[in-house]
Order: C-alpha cells, then sequence, then structure tokens
C-alpha cells in the first residue's frame, strides 16, 4: 500500500530481496501479505483434504483394519505437526523464513503428487473387492504401502517447514513500530484464520465430495495443482516482500544453559544472586543483545540452572567475547525457567488433542455405516461430517466474543473476558462432554445395527441418520475454538521475548503429541482387548467401540482435574514480573491466574 507521506522511507529492522533497507512504500503491506494468506489456504486445504478422508481410503481401498488405518492417519497428523519444531529451527538458524516457505511448499507439492499417482497406477493399490469375496479383500502389500508412506511422510515434511513459517513471514510484511501497520498486522491475523478456515471447509466439502464420488486420483490432483498455483504466487511477490534477518533458535539458548549449568555442576552457587554473571556484565555499552532483552528478576526455581551463570574465575575483566556454552546470562536463565514453568500445562493440553484425533478416525469409521442421505438422492460423503467440526468453531469465535465475553467481565471482573488457562480449561470440559456424546451415539448405532440384523456384515448401512454423531462433532469443534486460541494466547503471551517462533512450536507439539499418544493408546486396547472381543474390530458393528470413547472420556476428565492443580499452580510472567516492580517492554492484559 503506497502511501505518499512515507515515500521513501525505509523500515529500520528490515531488508528487501538485494539486501537494502525496506522502502516502506514499495514493500510489505497487504499485497505482500495477499500472496502469503493464499498459500496458507492451500497448505489447510491439502494436508486437511488428504487427512480427514485417509481412513476410508485405507480401509476401503488399501483394505486395512480400523485400528491400523486410524494409527496410520494420526501418526501422519502427529509428524506433521511435529515437524514444524524442525522447520522452525531450520527458518530461524539457517534459511529464513522466506526460503523456508518455498523450499517446503515444493516438498509438499511432491509428496501430494506422489500420493496422486499412487491412486492412478494400478499395482501401487490392491485389486478391488467385489461382492463375492467381499471376506477374502487381498490388504496393500509392504511394496504397496512404502510408497503411501514416501507420499503421506514427504507432505508431512513440507507442511511442517510450512505451516512453522507463514504466520511469522506474513507478520513480517508489517512495521510493529508505526501504529497504522501495526493495526493492519491485527487484522492480518484476523484474515489468517478466516483463510485456514475457508481452506478447511473447501477441503471437508468439496475435496471429500470429489474424492468419493469422482476418484482419489481428481480430490490429490487438485490438491497438487492448489500447492504448485500457491507457490508460483508466491515466488511472483519475491521483490515486493521485507525480509528479516536470521535471529538464530531459541532452542539452541535452552540447550547453551543446559550445558553450562552441566559443566560447572561440581561449583557452588554465590549466596548473592547478583554475582552472577547478567545482561549488564555483556562487553559494549550497547550491544545488540542488551537491546533485545529484557532483564528478568532471580527466581529460587530450578537454581540447578543458575550454575549456568556463574562466572569464571579466569575470565578477564576486559572480555570481548563470551561462549555461550560455557557461561550464560542470568537473564538466559531466567528465560528458561519461565519455559519450564509452562510444561505442566504443555502436557495437560496434550489429552484434548488426542480427542480431536477422533474426528478424523472411527467418527468418520462410523459414519460411514449411518445413512448419510440427504432426501432420496444425494448422499453426504462420511469424511464430510467435520463440517460440522469446522462450523462450529466459527460458530462459537463470534459466540464468544459477543456473548461469553461480556458476560465474563461483569461476573469475572475481567476486562478481556476469560483468562488464556480459563478458555484452554473450557475447551477440556468441552472434550469429555465430546466423548461421553460419542459413546452414547456408538451404543445407539450397534443397538439399531443389531435390530435390525447387521452386524455381520462390515457393509451394511444401518437406517440410523448419521446427523446422531453431529453432538460429538459439535463439543470438539467449540472445545477446539477455546483451547486452540487458549492455548495460543498463553505460550505467545508467557513465552520469554524473542522466543515467540519457539512457543508456536511448543504449541503445535501438542497437537502432534495427542495424535501420537491417540495411536499408543489404539494399539495397547487393540492388543489388550484381543480378537475374541475387541474393542476396535474392523467390523464395528462387532466391536465395542463406545468403551474406548468411554476410556477417553475417563482419562480427559482425570488430565481436566490435573489440569486444575497446574492451573492453581502457575503464575502469569506479568503478574510474576508486577511483584517484582518491573514493568513488561511489550503491552498486555494482566491476567489472574
Amino acid at each position: 500500500m503506497s502511501l505518499p507521506e512515507t515515500e521513501g522511507k525505509t523500515i529500520p529492522d528490515a531488508w528487501d530481496y538485494q539486501g537494502r533497507p525496506a522502502d516502506r512504500s514499495r514493500t510489505g503491506g497487504w499485497t505482500s501479505a495477499a500472496m502469503i494468506l493464499g498459500g496458507e489456504a492451500c497448505e489447510r486445504l491439502t494436508t486437511l483434504g488428504v487427512a480427514v478422508n485417509l481412513v476410508t481410503y485405507l480401509t476401503g481401498t488399501m483394505h486395512l483394519g480400523s485400528a491400523t488405518s486410524a494409527n496410520i492417519v494420526t501418526n501422519f497428523m502427529g509428524t506433521s505437526f511435529m515437524l514444524c519444531l524442525l522447520g522452525g529451527f531450520v527458518a530461524d538458524t539457517f534459511l529464513g523464513r522466506y526460503l523456508t516457505i518455498a523450499i517446503f511448499a515444493t516438498i509438499q507439492a511432491t509428496g501430494v503428487t506422489i500420493l496422486a499417482i499412487s491412486t492412478i497406477i494400478p499395482s501401487l493399490r490392491p485389486p478391488t473387492c467385489t461382492a463375492s469375496n467381499d471376506q477374502l479383500c487381498t490388504p496393500a502389500t509392504d511394496t504397496q504401502m512404502t510408497v503411501l508412506y514416501l507420499a503421506l511422510y514427504t507432505l508431512a515434511l513440507g507442511t511442517g517447514g510450512l505451516k512453522s513459517s507463514v504466520s511469522g513471514f506474513g507478520s513480517d510484511q508489517f512495521d510493529e513500530s508505526d501504529p497504522k501497520e501495526q493495526s493492519q498486522m491485527v487484522n492480518f491475523f484476523n484474515w489468517f484464520f478466516f483463510f485456514i478456515s475457508i481452506g478447511s471447509l473447501l477441503a471437508v466439502t468439496v475435496l471429500v465430495y470429489i474424492q468419493d464420488n469422482q476418484g482419489r486420483q481428481w480430490g490429490y490432483g487438485i490438491c497438487a495443482c492448489a500447492i504448485v498455483i500457491a507457490l508460483v504466487v508466491f515466488l511472483s511477490g519475491t521483490k515486493r516482500y521485507r525480509f528479516k534477518k536470521l535471529v538464530g533458535s531459541p532452542l539452541t539458548q535452552i540447550a547453551a544453559v543446559y550445558v553450562a549449568a552441566w559443566r560447572k555442576r561440581r561449583l557452588e552457587l554465590p549466596s548473592d544472586a547478583s554475582l552472577l554473571f547478567n545482561v549488564d556484565d555483556l562487553p559494549g555499552d550497547g550491544s545488540a543483545e542488551k537491546k533485545k532483552k529484557q532483564k528478568l528478576p532471580h527466581s529460587k526455581q530450578f537454581r540447578f540452572l543458575d550454575k549456568a551463570a556463574i562466572k569464571p574465575s579466569e575470565m578477564p575483566n576486559d572480555v570481548t567475547v563470551v561462549n555461550k556454552w560455557n557461561l550464560s546470562t542470568l537473564t538466559d536463565v531466567e528465560e528458561v525457567k519461565l519455559v519450564i514453568r509452562m510444561l505442566p500445562i504443555w502436557a495437560t493440553n496434550i489429552m484434548f488433542w488426542t480427542v480431536y484425533a477422533q474426528m478424523t478416525t472411527f467418527s468418520v469409521s462410523q459414519a460411514t455405516t449411518m445413512d448419510r442421505h440427504i432426501g432420496k438422492s444425494f448422499q453426504i460423503p462420511a469424511a464430510s461430517l467435520t463440517v460440522f467440526f469446522v462450523g462450529s468453531i466459527l460458530l462459537t469465535v463470534p459466540v464468544y466474543d459477543r456473548v461469553v465475553v461480556p458476560l465474563t467481565r461483569r461476573l469475572l471482573k475481567n476486562p478481556h473476558g476469560l483468562t488464556p488457562l480459563q478458555r484452554i480449561g473450557v475447551g477440556l470440559v468441552l472434550s469429555i462432554l465430546a466423548m461421553v456424546a460419542a459413546a452414547l451415539t456408538e451404543i445407539k448405532r450397534l443397538r439399531a445395527a443389531r435390530h435390525y440384523g447387521l452386524t455381520n456384515d462390515p457393509n451394511a448401512v444401518i437406517p440410523l441418520s448419521v446427523f446422531w454423531l453431529v453432538p460429538q462433532f459439535f463439543f470438539v469443534g467449540s472445545g477446539e475454538a477455546f483451547t486452540y486460541i487458549g492455548q495460543l494466547d498463553f505460550f505467545l503471551r508467557e513465552c520469554p521475548k524473542g522466543m515467540k517462533t519457539m512457543s508456536t512450536g511448543l504449541f503445535l507439539s501438542t497437537l502432534s503429541l495427542g495424535f501420537f499418544f491417540s495411536s499408543l493408546l489404539v494399539t495397547v486396547v487393540h492388543k489388550v482387548t484381543g480378537n475374541k472381543k475387541p474393542w476396535l474390530a474392523n467390523n464395528l458393528n462387532q466391536g465395542k467401540l463406545h468403551d474406548f470413547y468411554w476410556l477417553l472420556a475417563i482419562l480427559s476428565a482425570l488430565n481436566f482435574l490435573i489440569f486444575l492443580v497446574c492451573a492453581k499452580w502457575y503464575v502469569y510472567k506479568d503478574k510474576r514480573l508486577a511483584d517484582e516492580g518491573i514493568e513488561l517492554e511489550e503491552e498486555g492484559p494482566t491476567c489472574h491466574a
């Protein structure tokens, strides 16, 4: 956006594609951001378009069991989110966000292209079952599964690298020091969420319908084309982008503090914390390190780490270089302590995403056995039930802003409504309700199957409306609206200044571990319940999926109780600093646990 009053002015901490100070009138702004937003919509369209309908492909086309198929889906999704940590590390330390997006978008396009090709070549999938040989369906061979895994995990690698940098690179296009551009940045994140939702809606409706009715090759082919087009558009904006210099990964700082503390583990800590090495002791009067660091007060928790800041006796007073692997500032140590204090909250968030994982696995499997017709001619694709999941998210956000926030302002005397931890707590409660609703619906579905004598036919359509599944999708979707935003707010608010990328990675790792825990739980339950009376049978009509849902409900309730203890113990960073008489450099609402 060209502004006459800023013509010729440059951004102090941003550069153009030629390495020159970025001209405010010729770089950044909405034109650049729009090219980035389109890429994120295509990423969500591709990832969700593959994941949400993958379980039906694995059971129906590759002839795998329900438990095995569910684990493949959750492992794929878990790996995608876990690789965000790798993508963030690569972007911050080596490539920068622009190159990371370009490279990993290419990798993602390669993965979905391999997946599309595997659905076209007959030898890469087992022969189709017929009515006469349903009991003799041949499962996919090792070679066929190898190609499938190659496609999925190439796609996961691309997704992880792309997802880790898109939002950050988009925010780089706006100057936080300029009030007008800072306001535009807030609007960018609103549009970012909107484009994610648009990509999700297209994936669970249009794309799933094409996969089920026109063929997987068309659905996956569209995904490949979308990513390639998004990459071309993204690269075409190179001359308009603003670039930030590499800042290094916060993971390096955490590792350096631990290494320095371990090396000096046998040394005694001084009685006075002021004798420890700190930001003020750094060489130079106005070093970049001093400027970017907010001095933090010393805390008595995790005192072992304080040893990283013990000054070596042989360090000369005129030292000009500090080896971070031998000596850390006390502020570096306190920043690492902040991250450690967040870990109990981080751990208790994992269970929500384990519940979330069921919406793309067993809930879709349930839908395939139920009546999905609207009228006499149109049949809803099983995976498209997740539209109620996405819809509940879009419904919950405005309801929260218009109803919950005004109500909590009056009741809790908090101008911002619920605190981040309170929002997470609401989401955890809704996840418990989701599993209770799922268990009750599954009991009703099994009774209908027995009533109509369909328990022995795995392909039978039970005359029970698929809309009985809507409550579990609704509760998890509403829960995500609370938990996702609450988690993001918590991790970004509480993480030390300069660790925002890693904090986002921490948040996304809860999604990853939730999917992995789902895989572990499915494997254990499948092994313990055996083949005679399995909870997770290949034929759902002969299984006890409702008991699996009850198990998840119980585990979620226990996790919620642990979360309450952790939330009561946790003290927000701004309150901790206020008690020490230190003002935050970053503006933010004050929260009380």
